[in-house]
């Protein structure tokens, strides 16, 4: 009966084990293939993202964005112009020949210096008109003064006095104009009370600089018939000058007077002027479409000269705006990139998005979250140790 037993178990074990082992078996058998393949991407590195070794933490440099006041700065040709306000032009006060030029272009002249002498009949002509009127205005004078004794001599009536009155204002008001009229011509008051003295006419006058200067331009010549709108000579006082512009209308916007400048003259290299605009003009040449503006110089040795090229920079204020180093910019699949720290020693390259760029220096718009920290210095090298990396993995090494 046992033994029975025995040998009806005996399959039945066996039965089961080999179930057991077929189950143990076909459990990684059955596994679906779509998991394994799950498993192979997850540990995949990813190629944007690099550990950085102790040595290369060295190389690179990390920090924040910025905010920078960004000012934008513009570039335009400029010339050294004569202060305008101290330029005088001396011309001919009258219709004559020069007899005498005593200034060349490039000379030094006082206030008051003879710079030519001009002979003018019609110098001659005014000063006798002159002598006339003042010879009538004194026989006026002794008319009414015969003419008060006579009528309290009661030999004329009052009518008499008072036309004689008349001719009197009549002559006084010629000679009035006569005065001004050489005084037009160029004729000072010391000249007028000799002319009145010596009853001698003059026909020889001087033309004289009214300021103290540099003769820029001479026009005129050894006996040349002047007229009166002829420019014997232009006197420019040098001390003070112009730097001048002429900027691009669609750049003239942030043109205030105030704004920060910066000039270089070409035939003076090394030497930066700095400044601000003293003058925007208020208008747009419709010829040139630009708009003219200028900073003031000082120049007490001469240094800079008329008509000298320079080259004007100009320096708007911004508001301050959210920055990074323009070192820091990857340009990756025609993009811009920044290494964001993600661990002590992990760093992705990520996609931001950025705008003008202004002293070494991009506004950065998006892409950089507030907190989060960038590699500032190094991320050129850190980005070819990426790549190749990247490279390395493909091959499969």
């Amino acid at each position: 009966m046992k033994t029975r037993m025995q040998t009806n178990l005996c399959p039945g074990l066996a039965a089961l084990a080999l179930v057991s082992f077929l189950g143990g078996c076909g459990a990684d058998s059955s596994t679906p293939p779509a998991l394994h393949a799950v498993g192979a991407e997850a540990q995949a590195p990813d190629p944007m993202v690099i550990q950085v070794s102790e040595d290369m933490m060295k190389e690179i440099s990390i920090g924040e964005p910025k905010w920078e006041a960004v000012n934008h700065t513009l570039r335009v040709s400029a010339m050294v112009q004569a202060d305008e306000t101290r330029i005088a032009r001396v011309s001919s006060p009258v219709i004559g020949r020069i007899l005498n030029l005593d200034v060349v272009e490039g000379q030094e002249v006082k206030r008051g210096q003879v710079l030519a002498v001009i002979r003018s009949t019609e110098l001659s002509n005014s000063q006798l008109q002159f002598l006339k009127a003042f010879s009538q205005r004194q026989l006026s004078e002794r008319a009414v003064e015969r003419a008060k004794l006579l009528l309290e001599a009661d030999v004329i009536g009052e009518a008499e006095l008072q036309r004689r009155d008349s001719e009197l204002a009549q002559a006084r008001a010629e000679v009035s104009s006569a005065r001004d009229e050489l005084r037009v011509l160029g004729m000072s008051e010391e000249s007028l009370t000799r002319l009145e003295t010596s009853r001698t006419v003059n026909s020889v006058t001087q033309v004289v600089a009214t300021i103290d200067g540099i003769v820029l331009e001479r026009g005129v010549t050894l006996g040349q018939i002047v007229q009166p709108a002829d420019t014997v000579a232009v006197l420019a006082d040098l001390s003070k000058a112009w730097l001048v512009a002429d900027v691009p209308e669609a750049q003239s916007g942030g043109l205030a007077v105030g704004l920060p400048v910066e000039a270089e003259v070409a035939a003076l290299p090394g030497h930066t002027i700095r400044g601000k605009l003293s003058f925007v003009s208020a208008r747009v040449d419709p010829e040139t479409r630009t708009v003219r503006a200028r900073m003031n110089l000082d120049n007490p040795r001469g240094r800079y000269k008329p008509a000298m090229l320079a080259t004007m920079t100009l320096s708007e204020h911004a508001p301050k705006k959210r920055t990074v180093p323009v070192a820091c910019v990857i340009r990756e699949a025609d993009g811009d990139h920044v290494f964001i720290q993600k661990s002590a020693d992990t760093f992705a390259l990520k996609p931001v998005k950025l705008a003008e760029e202004a002293n070494g220096l991009r506004v950065l718009v998006d892409g950089v979250n507030p907190g989060e920290k960038i590699i500032v210095a190094g991320a050129f090298h850190l980005n070819n140790e990426r790549r190749r990396r990247a490279i390395r993995g493909a091959d499969g090494d």
